[in-house]
């Protein structure tokens, strides 16, 4: 798979990469009144609405593509560690006088943040663009560049609110690089992203990246504050209104309206992108002293059927895509299931407090698939999995496609329905040359449930699952299953396996891709 970084980074190296290191910028803010003096010239301000950008991306879509101009190339240029000197000025947040319980800061174009962003903020159902000014922000040992350099505005932004203390405002949100943007709850720190859209993932002719290149930010309302942004790519344009509420569990609502400006024959819809390296089932030929690095350690999926299913995470030798037949699917997510910092003893990445990322669609999705993307990879720094979904049907140009959906940042997937949930897989040498597995099913410990009353479905093809014990596991208040499996002769076996008690599954269904 190709990235084009004039259209968007590779999936998690943008902000991804620089908050994984612990770089949550000094946030900056200014009135709404005081930015009068900033007002540039891009072109929307004025009387404001959702049809502005809905108008605006019907009207790019009719009209050949245009690449957004090159940043300076002292900006390009710049490394990570003088990328992250430039920091937005303490002294000018926006709507913190008078305080609305939120903030936002402008992320500085530069590194590898080379698309500039129109800003605009809303009052009284009027807009007016945020011109950029060096003022803004630090710059640290990097030289200022010119106020009339960067006519295209910024790279992006960040929200902030009182999410962890009272009156201390953090960042629990960001829009930065391509289409992607990040959220986190309560006590967690950033991991796995959200694309507004991904065309062509995985395809041998590489993958598009559309970008944002305009947003439009409301005044904070009570818990929640709302963006609209426009979307613009090769293939298609969007728009999109995102309503952020930050809290124990943060959720972004988004509705999408997508114009095709060619046919489109892979498109990703509600895509989530993700860092899998190794855990306990698969080091590879990683040499490390963490027991486990990855933002994410499995695919969650509550399909059409109300089957509830869980797909483990690995980083294959080569790249691999699982796709997984539904009708209008109840949710799907990239969940980091495994909780405890004894499993990964990382005090820099802090594994253990990375978000688990749920999208639930809102009104039917139709017939499609969803998708898993996993790439190989050597380093950390670069998110390898990707997750979307795909309509079954090719989008024709000059269409429309809307959807609705809500992302949650949490801790898990919604609640199980009193299902056993998968909390650890484990894979090793087993007897006569088969592969052994165990996976951990956890349960509710106030009611536990008797190895003796449950039965095991498991299937693999091809192959099969061999001498398959069950216990009681009391470590995590639920069951142990543990079987071989015999490949017989297979580079890559699809496995299958579910709990029941006579016709009722009590369990999550654990599916499994195998490769030798």
């Amino acid at each position: 798979m190709s990235y084009d970084e004039g259209r968007g980074p590779p999936p998690g190296v943008p902000l991804a990469m620089i908050e994984r290191r612990a770089f949550l910028a000094s946030a900056a803010a200014l009135s709404f009144a005081a930015t009068a003096r900033g007002v540039g010239a891009q072109g929307d301000d004025g009387e404001f609405s959702r049809s502005v950008v809905l108008d605006r991306a019907r009207k790019l879509a009719a009209e050949p593509f245009k690449a957004p101009p090159a940043l300076p190339a002292a900006l390009t240029a710049l490394s990570a560690g003088d990328y992250a000197s430039i920091r937005f000025r303490d002294g000018r947040r926006f709507f913190i006088d008078p305080p609305t319980g939120f903030a936002v800061d402008l992320v500085h174009p530069g590194f590898i943040y080379t698309v500039p962003v129109e800003i605009y903020l809303i009052a009284a159902g009027q807009a007016q663009a945020v011109a950029y000014d060096p003022e803004l922000y630090t710059f640290g040992n990097v030289a200022p560049p010119a106020p009339d350099a960067l006519p295209g505005g910024f790279a992006g932004f960040r929200v902030l609110s009182a999410l962890n203390q009272p009156d201390v405002l953090v960042p629990f949100a960001s829009f930065a690089g391509a289409s992607y943007f990040q959220a986190i709850s309560k006590d967690q720190v950033f991991g796995t992203s959200a694309r507004g859209l991904a065309i062509g993932t995985g395809e041998a002719q590489g993958e598009e990246f559309p970008f944002f290149r305009a947003h439009w930010i409301e005044p904070p309302a009570g818990d929640r504050i709302v963006v609209h942004s426009l979307l613009d790519g090769q293939s298609a344009t969007g728009a999109y209104r995102f309503t952020l509420r930050p809290g124990d569990v943060t959720q972004i609502d988004v509705e999408a309206t997508i114009f095709a400006r060619d046919e489109i024959t892979h498109l990703g819809l509600a895509p989530l992108t993700s860092m899998f390296l190794f855990d306990a089932k698969d080091r590879g030929e990683h040499d490390d002293y963490r027991l486990a690095v990855h933002d994410a350690d499995g695919l969650a999926m509550w399909n059409g059927s109300d089957e509830r299913l869980w797909r483990p995470l690995h980083a294959p030798r080569l790249l691999q895509i699982s796709a997984f037949s539904d009708t209008s699917p109840r949710g799907f997510g990239l969940i980091q299931r495994e909780k405890r910092f004894e499993a990964y003893e990382d005090l820099t990445s802090m594994f253990h407090r990375k978000p688990s990322v749920w999208i639930e669609p809102i009104g039917a999705w139709g017939k499609g698939h969803i998708v898993l993307v996993e790439i190989p990879s050597n380093d950390e720094v670069h998110d390898n999995i990707v997750a979307y979904w795909r309509p079954a049907s090719p989008v024709p140009a000059g269409s429309e496609v809307s959807l609705t959906y809500r992302l949650t940042w949490g801790w898990d997937v919604p609640d199980l329905g009193g299902l056993l949930r998968v909390v650890r897989t484990l894979s090793g040498s087993g007897p006569d040359g088969r592969r052994r597995f165990i996976v951990d099913f956890a349960g509710d410990a106030s009611s536990p449930i008797r190895a003796s009353a449950v039965q095991v479905s498991a299937q693999a093809n091809p192959g099969s699952l061999v001498n398959a014990v069950i216990t009681e596991n009391p470590e995590v208040g639920g069951l142990r299953l543990q079987f071989d499996l015999d490949a017989d002769g297979a580079e890559q076996v699809e496995m299958r396996v579910d709990l029941r008690s006579g016709d009722r599954p009590i369990s999550e269904t654990w599916v499994y891709r195998w490769s030798s």
